[in-house]
């Protein structure tokens, strides 16, 4: 008797990193006034690891605030969302966030989107041997820049789901020029989609400075791959991780001040930084449901829905093209 073969995810790279682009982006932005970095930088093998870590701690409340969430409004969300269609997921990671849903939303095709397939091959390989049935393609795709998905990902309606607020890492007019790319890429599906809520200072400070310095660690290692990327010579001894909350932009600010002036060379170019200077490294936006909802209808979204958990400190849209 024959042993039927196991199916296979299948794997598309369209990412392709420009190391001369990356160190131009890299030493513009620390040239600029004032000096920024860009918060995808975080995430070298280190950097997600940690980030992996803060999701664990007491003080960060949005990993497991969602998944209580689509625990509780996980049927009802089901029979609002298309069944059967191509499930695409938005910076999968180690996919289990949609892994959760696809009993209930029973879909045609899972479509993990992350920037390396690497990344994502152990993962998918893992997931395929839970879901022997469910065809599986990994595409590795920076869709912070544009969200074109690849052909393979197949015709018909889509249901994309982006789930950590990682939107609010987006200033809101990137956001509204993201959720339009999603909603062309949806094909008359829709974004499901995490959103964190405005809630009071003593919550959400804590959340982006724990007592334990992990988040520390984590914006400050970003330095130590900076100088892998361009050959620079930070040294994170001279650098302090500062977090709060912007109520005017309505978002959460990391920063790197340094507490002596530093000379920060690379090759071709150098900075001086004043004792007490910055350097930006991620906003994270939070919204009212109201305004969420209207970006939303701004994108070209026809019709809406919200779920949020019993404290009102997070939402899960969903949209329809």
């Amino acid at each position: 008797m024959n042993t039927p073969l196991l199916r296979q995810p299948h794997f598309i790279q369209l990412y392709r990193e420009d190391r001369a682009a990356v160190r131009s982006e890299l030493a513009a932005s620390l040239l600029a006034q004032p000096a920024s970095l860009a918060p995808k930088y975080l995430y070298d093998p280190l950097g997600s690891r940690l980030f992996d870590a803060i999701t664990e701690l007491p003080e960060y409340y949005p990993t497991r605030t969602e998944a209580a969430l689509l625990a509780e409004h996980g049927a009802a969300i089901a029979a609002s969302v298309p069944h059967g269609a191509t499930l695409v997921d938005l910076g999968a990671g180690n996919g289990e966030k949609a892994a959760r849903l696809f009993d209930l939303l029973s879909p045609e095709r899972y479509v993990a989107v992350d920037i390396s397939v690497d990344f994502l091959r152990t993962a998918l390989q893992c997931l395929q041997r839970q879901f022997p049935a469910l065809d599986m393609l990994g595409v590795g795709l920076d869709f912070s820049a544009a969200l074109d998905l690849p052909p393979e990902v197949g015709e018909g309606p889509r249901l994309l789901f982006y789930p950590g607020s990682s939107i609010g890492n987006f200033t809101p007019a990137e956001a509204l020029q993201f959720l339009r790319q999603a909603r062309a890429a949806a094909q008359g599906g829709g974004l499901l989609i995490g959103v964190d809520l405005v809630k009071p200072r003593e919550v959400l400070e804590p959340a982006y400075d724990d007592a334990l310095g992990v988040t520390a660690a984590f914006n400050k290692n970003l330095l130590l791959h900076v100088n892998r990327l361009i050959g620079s010579n930070f040294d994170v001894r001279d650098w302090a991780h500062v977090a709060f909350f912007n109520g005017e932009q309505s978002r959460i600010e990391m920063h790197l001040q340094t507490a002596r002036e530093v000379v920060v060379r690379w090759p071709g170019a150098e900075r001086t930084f004043a004792a007490g200077e910055r350097i930006h490294t991620e906003n994270s936006y939070k919204y009212q449901v109201t305004d969420f909802d209207a970006l939303l209808r701004e994108a070209g979204f026809v019709r809406t829905q919200v779920w949020t958990d019993a404290r009102g400190w997070f939402a899960m849209f969903w949209a329809q093209g």
